[in-house]
C-alpha cells in the first residue's frame, strides 16, 4: 500500500481559504419561521433552527463559545436518542461539537459545509467534561490515526468507538458519515458479518478526531438538495484503498469564487441588513 499524508491534504480541505468574517457568522439567534432546510450542505441556510441543550442525558456539547450548536429539529431529535442509546450500551458520555450556526450559511473557516443545520461532528474522545473545559476544550481532541502509517492508533481505540460508529450510522435519517480513510479501514477490517451500517461510513479527508454525521433532507424540505446517494456495498473495497495513493496533480485550477446563495437564503440576508 502506497501510503498518502493525508494529514497534510487535510489541512487544505478542512479549512475554507476565506478568512474574513461571514454575515451568516453576524446572525446570532435563529432566523424565525416555519423549519426549512433550504440549499445545499455546502452552500445554504436554514430558517427556524433550534439550539441543542448543551447537556443531556448520554451526551455534552463542547465548544459552544462558537455559537455553532443549532440545527435542524431533526438533527436535534437525532443526537438526543444517540446520546440516550450510547448511554444504554455503555459508552461514556459522548461529545457534541460543531453543528451549524443560528440561520446556518458559509463559515469564514472550519467548514465548507454545516450549512444546513443537518451536519454534526462528534469527538472520538468521550467525556464528561467540566462546564469551563467543555466551552472552549482548544487542544483536547484526540487524534485517533498514527499519521507516519496512515493506520489507526491501537492504543487509543477502543470497541467503544466501534459501537459508537455503529449506532450513529444505524439511524434511517443519516446520509453518510464521515471518517478519515484509516478509521474506515479499522471499521472493515474488525466489523465481523454485520456490515449493513458500513456503507453509510464514508472516508474524507481530516475526520480523525472527530466524525461527521449528515442527515438526509427532511421530507418536508422542497428547498433542501441532498448528496447523490452512497454507493451500494460496504465501502471496504478498491475505493477505501484508493485514499492512501499519491495524489494526482490536477491540471484544472480550482475556483476561488464561491458560489451564490440560494435566492431564499440571499432575502434573509437581505432581511438582517446585509446586501
Amino acid at each position: 500500500m502506497k501510503f498518502f499524508n493525508i494529514a497534510l491534504a487535510s489541512s487544505v480541505v478542512a479549512f475554507s481559504l476565506h478568512s474574513v468574517a461571514t454575515p451568516w457568522e453576524s446572525i446570532r439567534t435563529p432566523i424565525a419561521g416555519k423549519v426549512q432546510s433550504i440549499g445545499g450542505y455546502s452552500n445554504g441556510c436554514i430558517i427556524g433552527a433550534e439550539p441543542l441543550a448543551l447537556k443531556g442525558e448520554g451526551y455534552q456539547v463542547i465548544r459552544s463559545i462558537k455559537n455553532r450548536y443549532y440545527g435542524h429539529p431533526q438533527l436535534l431529535n437525532y443526537l438526543l436518542n444517540l446520546g440516550k442509546s450510547a448511554k444504554a450500551a455503555g459508552i461514556p458520555p459522548i461529545l457534541i461539537g460543531d453543528m451549524g450556526m443560528p440561520a446556518g450559511g458559509r463559515f469564514s473557516s472550519g467548514h465548507a459545509s454545516h450549512q444546513t443545520g443537518l451536519d454534526a461532528d462528534i469527538w472520538l474522545r468521550f467525556g464528561p467534561m467540566d462546564d469551563e473545559t467543555a466551552r472552549n476544550p482548544a487542544g483536547l481532541a484526540t487524534i485517533m490515526v498514527d499519521h507516519s502509517t496512515n493506520v489507526v492508533n491501537e492504543k487509543l481505540w477502543t470497541t467503544n468507538h466501534t459501537k459508537l460508529l455503529k449506532l450513529a450510522a444505524s439511524d434511517y435519517r443519516v446520509d453518510r458519515i464521515f471518517v478519515n480513510p484509516a478509521i474506515k479501514v479499522k471499521l472493515c477490517n474488525t466489523a465481523g458479518t454485520d456490515r449493513d451500517w458500513l456503507r453509510k461510513i464514508r472516508p474524507w479527508y481530516a475526520h480523525d478526531s472527530h466524525f461527521h454525521v449528515r442527515l438526509t433532507c427532511p421530507a418536508d424540505a422542497p428547498n433542501c438538495e441532498n448528496q447523490a446517494p452512497v454507493p451500494a456495498g460496504d465501502g471496504c473495497g478498491a475505493e477505501l484503498y484508493s485514499w492512501f495513493e499519491p495524489a494526482k496533480p490536477s491540471s484544472t485550477p480550482k475556483s476561488k469564487t464561491l458560489p451564490q446563495p440560494p435566492q431564499l437564503c440571499q432575502m434573509i440576508l437581505s432581511q438582517q441588513g446585509f446586501n
